[in-house]
């Protein structure tokens, strides 16, 4: 048997948490000298503190984690229970990563207020453009719900394309146009000289001449796209402009392997007030 220091050293944990374990009687010593009160613990005890660990650790409760143990649950039906724990902490994980990205991308737009260079929007005139594009819905405007939709649209769009034998043109060209309910279509298309044709499977449409855009450049990824959209209208407002339409993301630099390589121009269809 072995002393509880050194059953702690072997199951890496404190005796500060053998002791409370022994209290409320999740891991008893297999033995307690009478004399001393020392504890002391036998080798196959490690399996169920090896239990314990793995299950606190995935979020259940000490009441939780001596209701499953003292159920005799069998190590097939344990595995699959801390691997569907696992599955749920990684996929909160996730979201919680992302909402970070969010929350960070929010508080640089935040910083920037007022600091972004509103001398690089430039008015222009936009001529008529043929784009080949798939559409689909995304939840909100919000990059969580945006992203999943618009970045595979884009990859089975290419590949739609590649078997209709319909080479790109030009740049990417995305736009988003909302609905009654508050969701969004989310137009991902990108510059074709081909005709429409009823074989394709895939739309080409022709997006009208916009006679005043200001447009802006936006260096980066486009989950951090807000500040620069946001410091586009404050100058289209303070100009004595108005949005009116869609505005549009033209892609004119996104290599794959580095987003902070993007170069994303913003369109703004714009009038006088």
């Amino acid at each position: 048997m072995f002393s509880i220091g050194d059953f702690a050293q072997l199951g890496l944990v404190s005796v500060r948490m053998l002791r409370h374990y022994d209290a409320i009687g999740l891991l008893r010593p297999a033995h307690v000298d009478p004399a001393s009160g020392y504890r002391f613990y036998q080798a196959s005890q490690l399996s169920r503190l090896n239990r314990i660990i793995a299950l606190k650790d995935l979020g259940f409760t000490l009441q939780q984690v001596r209701s499953i143990l003292d159920e005799r649950v069998s190590t097939a039906e344990l595995q699959g229970m801390v691997r569907l724990r696992r599955a749920e902490l990684e996929e909160r994980i996730t979201a919680d990563t992302a909402r970070l990205l969010r929350v960070e991308a929010r508080l640089r737009t935040i910083e920037r207020e007022g600091r972004m260079h509103t001398e690089e929007v430039i008015l222009k005139r936009i001529p008529p453009t043929r784009v080949a594009e798939l559409t689909a819905i995304a939840g909100s405007y919000e990059s969580e719900d945006v992203g999943p939709v618009i970045q595979p649209l884009y990859g089975e769009l290419f590949q739609r394309l590649e078997r209709a034998g319909v080479t790109p043109s030009g740049y990417g060209i995305a736009c988003y146009e909302p609905e009654a309910d508050g969701r969004v279509v989310v137009h991902a298309g990108v510059e074709v000289t081909a005709e429409a044709s009823g074989a394709h499977d895939f739309a080409i449409v022709e997006l009208p001449a916009v006679e005043t855009a200001a447009t802006i450049i936006h260096r980066g990824p486009m989950d951090q796209v807000g500040t620069t959209f946001q410091a586009l209208a404050h100058w289209v407002e303070e100009h004595g402009y108005r949005s009116v339409g869609l505005a549009r993301e033209v892609s004119i630099e996104c290599p794959s392997d580095d987003q902070d390589q993007w170069v994303t121009e913003l369109q703004m269809t714009v009038s006088t007030i």
